[in-house]
């Protein structure tokens, strides 16, 4: 890094925030910070901020990292009816999110060096926030290493639900091996953790006997198939020391098998969605497509584990899991026509802003979970907590902000949310990425291609 003088008052920097209250180390603090080259160079009462060619004034608003997002589907390339890349980190710097991560079940899949660089060539000069990417595993799991090395992917992914990849998740040497490679370079598998047999099985059951309910869809997706994965996963981790990171988890069977690892020192990480924690079954029941995702909602004894566990510690990360569809996709007269997923990119920070305000979460823990943790898990360094000589990826919150969620304003492709109609408080007004004012008021006013692609250096573990 180049030497930086942080204490001449009088260096001219690109810009400054004057008038906040920054959330510094557990603590806020009334201060303002300085931004110069992509960089926060000083953190300092106004009087002592040096001079900026561009000033910006908060009005005393709240800000906290950009969040990271470790859960994302931007799709794109064959799915851009959907997103594409510009409207899906449009959306993500709405809702204050300065980092994705793009999950690799597009089409083509990602799931090779060529098919990553070519989603990244993409990608590059349309994003409006820093994106990192998944890829499945490829067929020749030899080739797991250069997608690391020579890609940057930043974690595999593993859909132990389905065949997504060149990796059959019924195929136990094959994943051991898979995992064995990923232990070498010390980057963690993603997994979608429900059992592949239990739910076809279920599938054609129920397809047997006629049922295309919505309740139909919840009796197959089951808390069981969801532990029955975890367990095998388990397994395969304690064999391989490979890191595991358990997405959306979404039942308290599931969190009670992630902290029966964590307690036998098994390298596992776990995340949970604003949607498991908020919403329960009567919504799929009620709202049927539209509220349909995989893993589905579960009952309000559910919820309150995944709340407990949350509390605990148990759970690593909040991500959003933003799938979106269109609205066609979402309805049907079959269950099993309809796409699985929500957008959440511009739900999931005030969602939790609100949690603060009712005093179920606190705003450290909110940090941690959607900032800080985020970046320790998946290696990503200089972002997820403001600091001198860290990156300026920032959000600005007016905490008193009241508002509905209406999915029609959204800039994401998907106008439909299960949230639609909540009363929330805490707004993003502005996202900061890289130093550059991207958000300002629910209105994009930077230029495609201020994102970067964050790739993972170094080699082996």
């Amino acid at each position: 890094m180049p030497n930086i003088i942080w204490a001449n008052p009088h260096l001219t920097v690109d810009t400054v925030l004057e008038n906040a209250k920054l959330y510094l180390r557990g603590r806020i603090v009334e201060a303002g910070l300085a931004i110069d080259g992509g960089r926060i160079t000083k953190i300092a009462k106004t009087p002592n901020l040096p001079e900026g060619s561009e000033k910006i004034d908060v009005e005393g608003r709240l800000i906290l990292p950009g969040l990271i997002d470790v859960h994302v589907h931007l799709r794109d390339q064959g799915l851009s009816y959907k997103e594409d890349f510009y409207t899906g980190t449009a959306a993500a710097a709405n809702g204050g999110i300065t980092l994705v991560m793009d999950m690799p079940n597009n089409e083509p899949t990602t799931m090779s060096l060529n098919s990553l660089r070519e989603r990244m060539r993409i990608a590059e000069g349309r994003i409006l926030v820093n994106t990192a990417f998944y890829s499945a595993f490829p067929k020749n799991v030899g080739e797991i290493g250069k997608i690391i090395t020579e890609g940057g992917a930043v974690a595999f992914k593993l859909y132990m639900v389905r065949r997504i990849g060149g990796v059959d998740p019924t195929d136990r040497e094959a994943l051991n091996e898979a995992f064995r490679e990923t232990a070498r370079f010390g980057v963690s598998v993603a997994i979608h953790a429900e059992d592949i047999k239990m739910i076809e099985a279920g599938v054609e059951a129920m397809r047997n006997l006629g049922r295309n309910d919505p309740e139909a869809y919840l009796e197959v997706h089951t808390p069981e198939a969801e532990v029955k994965a975890i367990r095998e996963v388990a397994r395969l981790t304690e064999k391989t020391k490979a890191k595991v990171h358990i997405c959306h988890l979404s039942s308290s069977a599931g969190v009670e098998a992630v902290s029966e690892m964590k307690s036998r020192g098994l390298p596992v990480t776990c995340e949970v969605t604003p949607h498991h924690l908020l919403l329960t079954s009567e919504y799929a029941k009620r709202l049927g497509g539209l509220a349909l995702m995989d893993p589905p909602l579960r009952s309000e004894g559910d919820v309150k584990g995944l709340w407990r566990a949350l509390h605990r510690g148990v759970i690593d990360i909040v991500a959003s899991d933003h799938a979106p569809h269109t609205l066609e996709e979402k309805s049907g007269s079959s269950i099993w026509d309809v796409k699985t997923g929500i957008p959440g990119l511009e739900t999931t920070l005030p969602l939790l802003l609100t949690e603060v305000y009712r005093g179920r979460l606190t705003l450290q823990s909110l940090v941690r979970l959607t900032s800080e943790r985020p970046a320790m898990v998946f290696g990503i360094t200089g972002r997820g907590r403001i600091s001198e000589g860290g990156y300026a990826d920032l959000v600005v919150v007016d905490m008193k902000r009241r508002f509905k969620i209406d999915s029609s304003s959204f800039l994401s492709k998907a106008k439909f949310s299960p949230f639609d109609g909540w009363e929330v408080r805490g707004k993003p007004v502005k996202t900061f990425v890289n130093g550059r004012l991207v958000m300002d008021d629910g209105e994009i006013v930077a230029k495609p291609g201020v994102g970067v692609i964050i790739r993972r250096m170094g080699g082996l573990g």
